[in-house]
């Protein structure tokens, strides 16, 4: 593949034009030598844009300078630019931002060691008003999920050209959010997205820009919320978009077949604990909860039981749940993955959802949340956020990085946003604990089910690699909740034994695909 020519798109409108100098210095002072740079002035008032514009194409002839007639906005603008583009690729620079050295050069190399590249982002960070660059943004790999929760890939963003034509450019009406609308468009029909996990971009924190602060532009995120349901109906997936609990992150309400059965399998010995002060029989409570809690009828609840199980849980849980309970005895020692295993066997859900008898559920649409996105192409598998009894997170998905297998924001505060706000959007993630793991049956049977020579721990590590290994992504949803009263019942001590098998099996990555280097260090 030749060397691609680059065309980048700038709308320009009264930006300070000491940052506009510096933004068309930092293309020409790429080392690539293929670029374009369209700047389009929509109608600034400052007649000092328009001089400077001038000034600084005559210096180069690969700078074009287009002037519209009238102010149309940053659509507008951004569109004019994608018309007068010749190069394969389209990049995306604002006109107070930087590229970074060496960026246009790494990208161009991706782009021909990948030729189905349809759409390529790289990391970035912020530069203050006094030239300090602070707050980079280690971004995960592609994550479609984050992407509808957030538009997380940001800057820099590289587009082909054709594709982008293909799918409608720049879309009037969603100035503020526009380069999520396309972005979502884009990666829809895009063959290979592409991350480059190193700062290749600097975005200005200003006075008024949301790089400063994310409230500064209020109708960006209801255009935001608009591109996303667009997305939404355009794929098929029933559900509604709603703003998120930050400005620039949206939740996806999912829905699902009233009728569709959803199966729960809770291993338990029927044992008891203190909780909030109480002493409660933890399996009961649980499924006090689902019953009371879930807006979904349509639960079958298989409880998988050891002997010494008293007969009066069997009786409360019979109760409670009628004939939506089923009971199945296990006889052999203890081993969290056969009594797994043997609950999948006497379930009959086209959804099987497992759960710790240690919980208790907090949001109603729980199993919509959970099972609607594995009818979705590419998810093999959904995970809940799971609180510790004090409002502290136990599991915001889990990380494998370096050797260390961790629950990410492991003991955090309950309300912590994570890193660029990761724990309040639904996202892909690495793995999921089995305390609330769903999965369709085929995709249980596709990875045979729980690895039963894992009895204790990481059992559910070897389940979500296993799932990973057919390409399959794995979510955790944001807007699921349970409180788990983790281990209160049975010892939760790692043996050596367990990790050196884990590890022999699957190892880790040196870096968690989506989390930053080192994240785990900041609880």
């Amino acid at each position: 593949m030749p060397a691609p020519v680059i065309s980048i798109l700038t709308p320009v409108y009264n930006p300070p034009v000491e940052a506009l100098r510096a933004a068309i210095g930092s293309v020409r002072s790429q080392d690539y030598p293929h670029w374009e740079l369209i700047l389009v002035n929509d109608c600034s008032p400052s007649p000092a844009v328009a001089t400077t514009l001038r000034e600084l194409a005559a210096l180069d002839k690969r700078i074009v300078v287009h002037t519209r007639s009238e102010n149309g906005g940053i659509v507008a603008a951004s569109s004019d630019a994608l018309r007068l583009a010749t190069g394969e690729f389209v990049a995306l620079l604002d006109h107070d931002d930087m590229l970074a050295r060496g960026a246009l050069a790494a990208v161009a190399e991706a782009l021909i060691e990948q030729p189905d590249a349809d759409y390529l982002y790289t990391d970035e960070d912020k530069i203050s008003d006094q030239g300090d660059f602070f707050d980079a943004f280690d971004k995960p790999e592609w994550s479609p999920e984050r992407l509808l929760g957030q538009m997380y890939t940001g800057h820099l963003s590289v587009l082909r050209t054709s594709l982008v034509r293909d799918v409608g450019g720049f879309v009037v009406g969603t100035d503020g959010s526009q380069d999520h609308d396309l972005v979502l468009r884009v990666t829809e029909q895009a063959r290979s997205i592409v991350h480059l996990p190193e700062v290749y971009y600097h975005w200005r924190a200003i006075e008024g820009s949301t790089a400063h602060d994310s409230e500064a532009k209020p109708y960006a995120w209801m255009a935001g919320l608009q591109a996303v349901q667009r997305s939404l109906e355009r794929r098929g997936i029933r559900g509604r978009a709603e703003l998120g609990p930050q400005p620039g992150t949206y939740r996806v309400v999912r829905e699902i077949d009233p009728d569709l059965t959803v199966s729960i399998v809770i291993p338990t010995r029927g044992g008891n604990a203190l909780v909030w002060g109480e002493t409660r029989c933890l399996v009961v409570e649980l499924v006090r909860s689902l019953v009371t809690v879930s807006t979904h009828q349509n639960l079958e609840i298989v409880i998988v039981y050891d002997e010494p199980t008293p007969a009066s849980v069997l009786a409360e849980l019979r109760a409670i749940a009628g004939d939506r309970v089923v009971l199945v005895p296990f006889l052999e020692p203890f081993n969290f993955s056969a009594k797994c295993n043997v609950g999948y066997l006497a379930s009959s859900g086209e959804v099987v959802v497992f759960l710790n008898d240690d919980m208790q559920l907090v949001s109603p649409n729980f199993a919509a949340e959970l099972a609607a996105p594995l009818f979705e192409e590419g998810v093999g598998a959904t995970g809940a956020r799971l609180l510790f009894s004090d409002g502290s997170l136990q599991h915001g998905g889990h990380v494998y990085a370096s050797g260390d297998l961790t629950h990410a924001g492991f003991k955090g505060g309950g309300d912590e946003e994570g890193p660029f706000r990761a724990f309040l959007v639904s996202r892909e993630c690495s793995g999921l604990t089995a305390a609330c793991i769903a999965v369709t049956r085929d995709t249980f049977e596709r990875v045979g089910g729980f690895n039963e020579g894992l009895p204790g721990n990481f059992n559910d590590v070897d389940f979500s690699r296993k799932i990973g290994s057919l390409d399959l992504r794995l979510l955790w949803m944001s807007d699921v909740t349970l409180y788990h009263f983790e281990s209160l019942t049975r010892d939760s001590t790692v043996h050596q034994w367990e990790y050196d098998t884990i590890m022999r099996r699957w190892g880790t990555p040196e870096r968690d695909p989506y989390f930053p280097v080192g994240f785990r260090a900041e609880f």
